[in-house]
């Protein structure tokens, strides 16, 4: 009887006795890393169209959340009649119009932040693609566009619209460097990793952030990505498709084809 529990219990699938929730974010995980590993070797305006869709999807259904919950506060802003509008000088009808931007309903905050978040991720998609590096620069370039946008959009701000739409990307790209650069600041990387912050990135960047341990194994540090070769990823058991994407990423990249 004990024999045959054991054998019993040897039949049983290994996958059964895993956890089902551990499984499906495996399996998400294996998609996004193939998504991203197509969406690399696209041309540049697939996949800024592609990424533009994706952020202003996401953007849309957060809007849509804050609409829904902003809707009471919408309503306790009133709109003033036409006969009062036309004796309030247009600093004040400026004001009425920002507090309705910023607390408009469901469908309002949905446009309004799709616009800014699609747009923030295309830029920044197109950004990477022609600089080769994400930094400072570009991501304030992003919000620069994603702030102007969202401001012709929602219709905020003074009766000037392109005078408020580059003040409001200014603001933005102000505070997205700001942000960019504080979040630089207080990350605290491990000593034995500070060697690889830009194979991390360049491995995130094409969604084979999974082979991180092997360049760490073969000793490939961020000194060693302009001088890699096919059989130096080979030797740290690489295949060849990752190698193949991994080698055209370096071979477009200015700043390393500088240091070969």
């Amino acid at each position: 009887m004990g024999l045959e529990g054991e054998k019993g219990a040897l039949l049983v699938p290994s996958s059964a006795a895993e956890n089902p929730i551990a499984l499906v974010s495996e399996r998400i995980k294996e998609w996004e890393s193939g998504f991203r590993s197509w969406l690399a070797r696209q041309p540049t305006p697939v996949e800024a169209a592609v990424v533009t869709a994706v952020g202003a999807a996401q953007g849309a259904a957060i809007g849509a959340l804050m609409g829904s919950l902003a809707s009471e506060a919408s309503s306790a802003i009133p709109t003033p009649p036409p006969q009062a509008a036309a004796a309030l000088n247009p600093q004040a009808m400026a004001s009425f119009k920002q507090a309705q931007a910023l607390t408009g309903g469901p469908l309002v905050q949905a446009r309004n932040f799709a616009v800014m978040t699609g747009a923030n991720a295309g830029i920044s998609c197109i950004m990477k693609r022609i600089r080769g590096v994400e930094d400072v620069q570009s991501s304030m370039v992003a919000a620069f566009g994603s702030g102007a946008l969202f401001s012709l959009v929602s219709g905020m701000g003074t009766p000037n619209p392109a005078v408020n739409a580059i003040t409001s990307g200014v603001a933005f790209a102000v505070f997205q460097g700001g942000f960019f650069m504080l979040g630089q600041k207080f990350s605290q990387p491990q000593n034995d990793d500070i060697y690889y912050s830009r194979t991390r990135e360049l491995l995130r960047n094409l969604g084979l952030q999974n082979y991180e341990k092997n360049f760490k194994k073969g000793l490939l540090t961020d000194r060693t990505l302009p001088l890699l070769t096919d059989s130096a990823l080979r030797d740290v058991k690489i295949p060849p498709g990752p190698r193949l994407l991994i080698l055209d990423h370096i071979h477009r990249d200015p700043e390393l084809m500088k240091k070969r």
